[in-house]
């Protein structure tokens, strides 16, 4: 049983073909244990951190940080024994082996390569990606091991590295000796003062290790996070590295800070961290569209054609509840619980959902889903793109509970470590456009909902109270509905409860 043992990309939720390596947590050579974490992948849905399968110590690792690599694409390789000795003596003994036995040779031969990528032995026809040594061409054979009358040749880098060939022979050929490609050694990290280095001039495969916060402040300064020798824990990468590095840069450039890396023959950054091809004759900069992003553009067209969108609008006095989040924010029980204007808005769309049960439904072709549950999804604006995680069974939550749930869930979206189960299941959304300033919108559908309020921002305005005009706080609210299930009554009545509630606190008590 061969000692090396491939890890392939997995799964990591609903079906998800295709992932991007953000960074890698270990090291060639580096001694790793059971579970723990070794490499930070950016899917459609989320980022998150897998686990190794392995106990052992790193022999190769097969895909840089940036490439986005298919699910069951082998992504690293461990030893899974390496107390057992040198990994040349182990392939040697085991060709040897095989020419000494023909006769266990009749099956299809399995062969064992030093720093062979592949899950254990290589069948002869399997492929798997293999490294290519230093000035070899593309293709060029790396090693041949035969047995009665079958031959493996393995051939250097490419999609298809390791084919078999079956010829007819007399005689079992003597085994040839296996070349081991050897991986090249790990660059060294440098110092702050050379962020502005060419970035051609650079090694690849630098593992930095570094928070989501950190690596959106170096994208938002500009700053290669490749480059920097962290200060922190374990070599980690802090928010104090990444300034000192751009105020370094900025110094010796003279120049006031700049969102995009200027490195010469190189590719900057865009605000998502995508790797942008600029182009200075046209000064345009084409971001690859993938990862969230891609997932979100296609979720946005699917639905806003498929579903036939109706949107209604409502303005309304909402100072009654904003008096009320002041008096609630000054309770024993809320202390260090963030009490927003979203949380009411959120409990005043659950208690009209109870009011208004079709709403919270499904068009399925020949019937409706209606849902007994709301999973509230909340719309959430992150470094990553567009995020939609939802709080389970929120209509099950006291108003504290909700607070804290809301909390918990903008925080993790923030940091990039919403996972693909926080975003599936979602029942009916709110996007908040009133924290940028906005008063209302027309938003499309989540896919799989029937509805979706918007929630814009609340302003001081002139408004006619018992005849007398007075300033209020006063905010717009929209819902826009799937027209096949939701008709234009229901989508009425709903959002006019939701406009009751906040304008009416106390009806919260009437209707719970």
């Amino acid at each position: 049983m061969s000692r090396l043992k491939a890890f392939t990309l997995p799964d990591l939720g609903e079906g998800l073909t295709e992932g991007e390596i953000l960074q890698w947590l270990v090291e060639v050579g580096d001694t790793v244990t059971l579970n723990q974490p070794i490499v930070e992948v950016e899917t459609a849905k989320a980022a998150v951190e897998v686990p190794s399968p392995y106990a052992g110590v790193v022999t190769q690792i097969h895909h840089r940080a940036g490439e986005t690599v298919d699910v069951g694409a082998p992504i690293i390789t461990f030893d899974t024994d390496p107390s057992a000795g040198p990994l040349e003596a182990a392939a040697g003994n085991a060709a040897a082996g095989a020419a000494a036995n023909p006769v266990e040779s009749a099956a299809p031969k399995r062969v064992s390569v030093v720093g062979d990528p592949t899950e254990g032995d290589l069948v002869p026809g399997e492929s798997a990606p293999s490294r290519r040594e230093p000035g070899q061409e593309e293709g060029a054979m790396i090693g041949e091991v035969g047995a009665n009358g079958r031959t493996a040749t393995l051939v250097g880098y490419g999609p298809r590295s390791v084919t078999a060939k079956r010829r007819a022979r007399t005689a079992p050929p003597a085994p040839a000796p296996v070349v081991a490609a050897a991986p090249p050694p790990a660059p060294a990290r440098v110092s702050a003062l050379q962020v502005g280095q060419t970035a051609a001039s650079r090694s690849g495969g630098v593992t930095v290790l570094a928070k989501p916060p950190v690596r959106k402040l170096a994208r938002e300064l500009g700053v290669d996070l490749t480059v920097l020798r962290g200060t922190g824990t374990g070599g980690t990468v802090t928010r104090t590295d990444v300034e000192a590095a751009a105020s370094t840069r900025d110094a010796h450039a003279g120049s006031p800070p700049r969102r995009y890396a200027d490195y010469t023959g190189a590719a900057p950054l865009d605000g998502e961290g995508w790797l942008a091809h600029a182009d200075p004759s046209t000064r345009e900069r084409r971001i690859p569209v993938k990862g969230v992003r891609k997932l979100t553009a296609e979720a946005m067209v699917g639905s806003a054609f498929s579903a036939p969108h109706v949107t209604e609008f409502i303005t309304l006095d909402m100072t009654p509840t904003m008096e009320l989040r002041q008096r609630v924010a000054a309770l024993p029980e809320f202390a260090g619980v963030k009490v927003t204007p979203l949380l009411f808005v959120a409990k005043a769309l659950l208690l009209a959902v109870s009011r208004n049960p079709e709403i919270n439904s499904t068009f399925a072709g020949d019937e409706i889903v209606v849902k007994d549950y709301v999973n509230l999804g909340i719309a959430a604006a992150t470094p990553r793109g567009l995020l939609v995680p939802n709080v389970k069974d929120a209509d099950q939550l006291s108003l504290l509970e909700l607070a804290q749930a809301l909390q918990a869930l903008t925080e993790t979206a923030r940091e990039g470590r919403t996972t693909p189960a926080d975003m599936s299941g979602g029942t009916i959304t709110i996007t908040n456009v009133g924290t940028f300033g906005v008063d209302n919108g027309t938003p499309i559908l989540n896919p799989g909902e029937s509805a979706i309020l918007c929630f814009g921002v609340v302003r001081p305005t002139p408004w006619v109270v018992d005849g007398e005009v007075v300033v209020r706080q006063v905010t717009q609210l929209s819902l826009s509905f799937d027209h096949r299930n939701v008709d234009g009554q229901l989508g009425s009545q709903f959002l006019s409860d939701v406009a009751r509630v906040l304008s009416q606190p106390e009806l919260a008590l009437v209707w719970s």
